[in-house]
């Protein structure tokens, strides 16, 4: 190919690729849509817990659901810094640690807290195959939701940038199964959440491999 010819190509890919502004704007609604179709699909599979008021007085289930948000915010962050090949995503790749950083702090506390005799039931709960099963599920409206928001854009990782947009998803999956999870226990989010956030992560870097070459 000539140098005047690829030059022509790569104009006509930038000028077919939607600017900053537009692609902010796709993402937003295309993750806001993904998550708006989990929900929909929780509140006719699921629903949410029969104690919520009372559940929702415990820092035990608040804290679930700060960690899920914790993690959706910054991961969303990171799939946004991917989308665009000219910026630098460090700083939105370290901002991922504030989750796990959270949630060992709250396992350390939860053991030093709880019997010992207590660990292994808190550990795997009531419910550990619903949470793999059901997190996994309702990430997969959000993480197509971000994928289509990925191939709008240029991310030069298309592996990275899938599994960041698998984490984005399972924590807004995450964020609704909390709501009807009976489980409060750290030490069972982070086995069994942090499972089914793996799973979905791993699942969207495959994807992402194939699907977001460009």
């Amino acid at each position: 190919m000539k140098t005047e010819d690829l030059i022509n190509a790569l104009a006509q890919d930038h000028a077919a690729r939607p600017q900053p502004g537009s692609l902010r704007q796709t993402f937003f609604v295309a993750t806001a849509l993904g998550l708006t179709i989990a929900a929909i699909a929780f509140t006719l599979a699921l629903g949410v817990r029969p104690d919520l008021t009372l559940a929702m007085q415990t820092w035990r289930f608040d804290f679930k659901l700060v960690m899920a948000f914790t993690l959706a915010i910054t991961s969303a962050r990171l799939v946004w810094r991917l989308s665009r090949p000219a910026v630098d995503p460090q700083s939105a790749e370290m901002a991922l640690a504030i989750a796990p950083l959270l949630a060992l702090g709250t396992v350390a506390y939860e053991l030093w807290s709880v019997p010992e005799s207590e660990w292994p039931q808190r550990a795997m709960g009531s419910n550990s195959v619903a949470c793999l099963l059901s997190i996994s599920f309702l990430s997969i409206a959000p993480l197509c939701g971000a994928f289509y928001a990925l191939r709008l854009g240029a991310p030069l990782r298309p592996g990275f940038a899938g599994a960041a947009a698998g984490l984005l998803a399972s924590a807004l999956a995450a964020m609704l199964y909390a709501l009807h999870c009976p489980d409060d226990s750290p030490l069972f989010g982070a086995i069994w959440y942090s499972a089914a956030i793996s799973l979905v992560t791993v699942a969207g870097m495959i994807a992402g491999r194939r699907f977001l070459r460009w």
